[in-house]
């Protein structure tokens, strides 16, 4: 799978002609070094490339053709160093796909009040030369993001460095290729929509294999691939079962999936209890550590979580917290202590656990097959988000929840799988009537290492519906919000 450190981003500085070459050549020299200063920030996870200062509509024009077609370029980084006339910008912006920020700073933090002349004023014209470019952005109605704040400073590298997070996600949504074993959960609503539109939409391509397809392959694993895969096992988790033999055949339907992925190209996958003929146990050990390893996965038949996971995944990589498929399970109701237990059958990834998890082998319940094996444990304490993508005909609609993950209140001896327990935002009862109000599925992506603005970033390099539960929602807010939206994608 391909790491997000291999994208990079350009950066593009905007100028003219009318100021003569001396004046061009600083903005140039000061260009390069607000680049040199972002990476060495430490904060960037992705390269920012220099490009040469672009004076002219050609100029302008070929270096987004050469970033449109370019597969590592994954946005532009845009900054005005003097007044850069907008009418230079419309062709090359106007037919421009990837994410794009624009950066509203300056070279100078203050003014030299002693030293300040015309020639200063005539270099230094980001204050006017961005609004210029403002306009522009306004005028084409043109996604993008918009940074303000001294180039040096901690807020605006954190603020630029989580948008290249969320425009690799973007990178990856439109490579993603995924797999469907078997169908959606029979009589299930929210795990259906339109996968033709979604390719549309967000470039994920939704393919099917039947089960026999992966049957075929887990039958022709070798003992030494097993073995091999059971080492992994042993380095990353404590074994706490005697049923070996239903811990190999996790591994073996490990080895199988891996190698289909390989084949094909795929980056996440789902599965479901109810299409099982020819395996021997639904994958849960075996999906855990998938997971843990990067693929994205939904359970019963649900693509739109997978992705999701897959892309969120991919985004949060090298930040401390972890990110995994998730489903609100049960509540505890206790007043003023309300709290969300979210697990689910057997797949939730170990990347969100409080220490190393149990490799555990207990019956299922569903399904009619062998009890089989998977990670166990309790996760960490911490904020989080959780996010569902849901298609509500029509379009797709992302909603993201605040949650403050914690410990669980009380021991839960006889529950064999892993859970986390978290308090909504604001409250459960107005977070989950906000969220039922949206439409919110049960399954989820849960998340401690991103937040609610790189998933609106997301949503808005994707043109697709943004909703926030947070700590200031109220319901009579958020159905004008609804109202609001609803109107606005019907006049669309």
């Amino acid at each position: 799978m391909l790491s997000i450190k291999n994208y990079e981003f350009w950066f593009v500085t905007g100028s003219q002609h009318l100021y003569g070459p001396k004046t061009l050549a600083q903005v140039e020299k000061d260009s390069m070094a607000i680049v040199e200063g972002l990476n060495k920030s430490g904060k960037m996870p992705c390269k920012i490339v220099f490009k040469p200062v672009v004076k002219t509509p050609a100029e302008i024009s070929k270096i987004f053709k050469d970033a449109a077609y370019d597969d590592m370029c994954a946005g532009i980084i845009a900054w005005m160093h003097t007044f850069s006339p907008s009418k230079m910008w419309i062709n090359g912006l106007k037919d421009f796909k990837k994410p794009y920020l624009h950066f509203h700073t300056q070279f100078n933090r203050t003014i030299p009040w002693n030293e300040i002349d015309m020639d200063f004023m005539n270099l230094n014209q980001s204050a006017h030369g961005d609004r210029e470019h403002g306009f522009i952005g306004a005028r084409l109605q043109m996604p993008r993001k918009i940074v303000v704040g001294y180039w040096e400073d901690e807020l605006p590298q954190l603020k630029i460095a989580n948008w290249m997070r969320s425009a690799a996600g973007y990178a990856v949504s439109q490579n993603l290729k995924m797999v469907r074993f078997g169908d959606n959960m029979r009589q299930v609503a929210v795990t259906e929509g339109d996968k033709v539109e979604a390719e549309i939409k967000l470039g994920w391509d939704i393919e099917y294999r039947g089960i026999g397809d992966l049957v075929e392959v887990i039958n022709k694993v070798t003992d030494a691939e097993v073995d091999k895969k059971m080492a992994e096992y042993a380095s990353k988790y404590d074994m706490n079962t005697d049923n070996i033999d239903s811990v190999r055949y996790q591994a073996k339907t490990e080895v199988a999936l891996e190698k289909i992925f390989e084949k094909f190209g795929y980056q996440a996958f789902t599965t479901n209890f109810e299409d099982l003929h020819g395996m021997e146990q639904l994958p849960g050990l075996a999906a855990q550590n998938l997971m843990h390893n990067g693929y994205g996965f939904g359970g019963e038949g649900d693509w739109k979580v997978a992705a999701m996971t897959a892309i969120m995944k991919a985004m949060s990589e090298g930040l401390e917290g972890g990110t995994s498929f998730m489903e609100d399970y049960t509540y505890h109701l206790e007043k003023n202590n309300e709290h969300i237990l979210g697990a689910h059958m057997l797949e939730v990834c170990p990347s969100l656990a409080d220490g190393r998890a149990k490799i555990e082998v207990h019956e299922l319940g569903i399904g009619g097959k062998k009890p089989p094996a998977r990670l166990v444990f309790d996760s960490r304490k911490g904020d989080a988000i959780v996010v569902s993508l849901i298609d509500i005909g029509g379009r797709l609609r992302m909603i993201v929840n605040d949650v403050k993950a914690c410990s669980p209140l009380q021991k839960m001896p006889n529950l064999p799988v892993a859970g986390v327990m978290w308090k909504p935002m604001p409250d459960l009862a107005t977070s989950a009537e906000a969220w039922i109000l949206a439409g919110g599925a049960h399954h989820s992506v849960l998340s401690y290492s991103l937040t609610a603005e790189h998933m609106h970033d997301w949503a808005a390099m994707m043109g697709i519906e943004f909703l926030h539960i947070n700590k200031d929602t109220t319901i009579s807010s958020f159905e004008k919000e609804l109202m609001w939206n609803d109107l606005a994608y019907k006049l669309r």
